[in-house]
């Protein structure tokens, strides 16, 4: 009997290795992002928040952050904006008359006691108040805080635009009033005027003579932008640096 040869001879290959399929996911972008560089002791993570916090600071919150008295700051303008929006919105809330009154005068003289003992002098460094001496007659007094010792750049201009801002806000009022003929509201209006306007005149006199008071105290000591002179010279200096100066601030 003869022998058949096998049905498969030879070796057999094996078949080709499938294509390689491309790893990540679907529609990454290809490009290589920047290089993250890290500061030891922080995260990626939080140098980008860091960066967008910073990108999105401002307004009150960046105000608030740079100014070194936040919350007699916040208070100036708290009351003096909820007397305001008392005086405009009470309508809308309640018909009682005599309570949106009481509330505005409330706001008002907290506002007034505020910006006179507490705001003024964190804020700018100032302060005033009237005094009754034993003949009867009453004189102003003014404080200022040493000139080595200035206010915070932010402090001081919020609270001066704080002074000037609202007392235009409640003389529009006025004008509104007058116009709608609406007397009843007209005497709120009025004290609001008086007790703005008096902190106004007050803290500005204070400011002139606290300059004024920096001012001889230059002409005294014969010292001008650092250069000292003295003897005949110093005098002769300093008088002119008086008198130059006076007539600036009155």
């Amino acid at each position: 009997m003869s022998s058949s040869a096998p049905l498969l001879s030879g070796t057999i290959e094996p078949d080709e290795e499938p294509p390689t399929l491309p790893q990540g996911k679907i529609g990454a972008s290809s490009r290589s992002s920047e290089p993250v560089v890290l500061v030891p002791g922080t995260t990626a993570q939080g140098n980008v928040a860091t960066g967008i916090s910073n990108a999105e600071e401002g307004g009150i919150r960046g105000i608030l952050k740079q100014s070194s008295h936040p919350l007699s700051l916040l208070f100036l303008y708290f009351f003096r904006s909820a007397a305001i929006a008392v005086y405009v919105l009470c309508g809308l809330f309640t018909d009682n008359y005599v309570l949106s009154i009481v509330v505005v005068v409330v706001l008002l003289s907290l506002d007034f006691w505020n910006t006179r003992n507490v705001a003024g002098r964190t804020l700018v460094g100032l302060r005033y108040w009237n005094e009754v001496d034993e003949e009867g007659e009453s004189s102003w007094v003014f404080e200022s805080r040493d000139p080595s010792r200035p206010a915070n750049a932010i402090d001081a201009k919020m609270f001066w635009i704080a002074l000037y801002a609202y007392p235009l806000g409640w003389l529009a009022l006025l004008f509104v009033s007058l116009l709608k003929f609406n007397v009843s509201f007209l005497p709120i209006v009025l004290l609001a005027l008086v007790f703005n306007l008096s902190n106004l005149l007050g803290f500005t006199y204070a400011d002139r003579d606290a300059q004024r008071r920096w001012a001889n105290g230059i002409a005294s000591s014969g010292n001008l932008m650092g250069f000292g002179f003295g003897g005949i010279g110093g005098q002769l200096v300093g008088g002119m640096v008086k008198n130059s100066l006076g007539r600036v601030f009155g």
